[in-house]
């Protein structure tokens, strides 16, 4: 039955008017300094992502999921909040882009679970026209519950005086953040974040970011929310993989993996091993799941890792299903490029080569449609592949509905540069590893 109790926590969604204003550091900032108070901290991020919650996670101390309309789902975001919110003293909510960007959008979050915003504005080379930014940030959609505006990225004490003249009475100012020290800065590369377990001193940065919030009103504890119980329970899943032994694949070159995902394949009565391409020589399992992650950085190892290849191979001969995803995918071919130039043979079942790329060449939601149900998730690669093989079908695009990334299928082998939301259609799901 479900619970009729109303959970009540401390809450905020930090949001901002673009992407690249510091959205990450300053969440990881304050669930450290929360964390550091003694407090329970939940964190979430909006949309998909995989590199800002490794970096959440270490801040936090506890596992930080996704909350997305549309992706996870408006009833399934709400029991992720309900629950964080009976055992957690804090819920931070990391915005994605900006905050009225996407359909939905970040607005559309909050609005829809009562959370409320405060905004961060860079304000590097900025004086009081932060003050018009932040008007319409608060205004734009009056039925949000704005909480203020902070100031990013802050040069000195008269930039800060600046940026106070020019605000409004009508909005509250959480205070102006100095621009960050590089001991507090979190590396990136071109897929985003540097991943957490590379980043040797990163519990030094996050310490060294959270002391820089001291004494602003942004790192005060907010406001209690009320999270009402869910209507219903999440539909009953069926052991629909009863005994299927999966190997997945995690390491540094292979990280981009959704614990929901595994959380259902294990709910679904999957028996979970995990692997590493990397150093691993040997793998018996009755399907494999190989996500994606950053091959093109660990090129001559995966390449001198003939065993692994080896290995990969048997199963595949053997017509034991693997899923692969995106970095997944690229490591199935028979040959990688990497941005300098370097190539590498890598396992060879899918026939191709994939080549790295400067700009971006696939980004956004997207969805699979299958006769099992529709797969949510997103697209997000640097790369592009040249293959003889003939799609067996292609995802939808959330935006427009038009085609989007390609399906590849040899034998019991399906590879694609989607990064699936596994929950979003359980026994879709489970066909991959059947």
């Amino acid at each position: 039955m479900p619970s009729s109790k109303t959970h009540h926590c401390p809450a905020l969604f930090l949001t901002a008017c673009s992407s690249g204003q510091g959205k990450t550091t300053v969440v990881a900032a304050l669930a450290r300094h929360h964390r550091r108070l003694g407090r329970r901290v939940r964190v979430f991020k909006t949309g998909p992502d995989f590199l800002d919650p490794m970096i959440l996670t270490r801040a936090s101390g506890a596992e930080v999921a996704p909350l997305d309309l549309w992706m996870v789902g408006e009833a399934l975001c709400r029991h992720k909040l309900y629950d964080a919110a009976g055992e957690a003293d804090v819920i931070l909510v990391e915005g994605a882009m900006g905050l009225f960007d996407g359909s939905p959008s970040g607005a559309d979050l909050a609005e829809t679970f009562g959370l409320p915003v405060a905004a961060l504005i860079d304000a590097r080379g900025m004086g009081q026209t932060f003050g018009a930014l932040a008007l319409g940030l608060a205004c734009y959609r009056p039925a949000l519950q704005f909480a203020g505006i902070a100031a990013n990225q802050v040069g000195s004490a008269r930039h800060a005086e600046m940026l106070a003249a020019g605000l409004p009475d009508a909005v509250r100012y959480l205070g102006a953040i100095p621009r960050f020290a590089e001991s507090a800065t979190l590396p990136s590369r071109h897929l985003g974040l540097v991943q957490a377990a590379e980043i040797a001193d990163l519990d030094q940065r996050l310490d060294a970011a959270a002391d820089q919030l001291a004494g602003l009103a942004l790192a005060e504890l907010p406001a209690p929310v009320a999270f009402a119980p869910p209507s219903s329970e999440p539909e009953p899943l069926r052991p629909w993989l009863a005994g299927q032994r999966i190997a997945v694949a995690r390491d540094a070159a292979f990280s981009f993996i959704y614990a929901d995902n595994l959380r259902l394949l294990t709910a679904l009565g999957a028996k979970l091993s995990f692997f590493s391409p990397l150093t691993d020589t040997t793998i018996s399992a009755d399907a494999i799941y190989l996500p994606g992650g950053y091959p093109e950085l660990h090129l001559q190892t995966l390449a001198a890792n003939t065993s692994m290849k080896h290995a990969l191979r048997t199963h595949v001969a053997a017509g034991r299903p693997l899923y692969a995803e995106c970095g997944g995918m690229l490591y199935l071919l028979e040959q990688l490029t990497d941005q300098h130039g370097q190539h590498a043979n890598l396992v060879g079942v899918l026939p191709g080569r994939g080549q790295m790329q400067a700009r971006l060449a696939g980004l956004g939601m997207q969805a699979l449609r299958t006769p099992l149900g529709c797969l949510r998730g997103h697209s997000f690669h640097h790369s592009t592949l040249d293959t003889p093989l003939t799609p067996v079908a292609f995802s939808e695009r959330q935006r427009d509905g038009r085609r989007g990334e390609v399906v590849y299928r040899v034998g019991a082998v399906q590879a694609s540069y989607l990064h699936l939301y596994f929950p979003s259609a359980p026994r879709a799901a489970a066909a991959l590893f059947q």
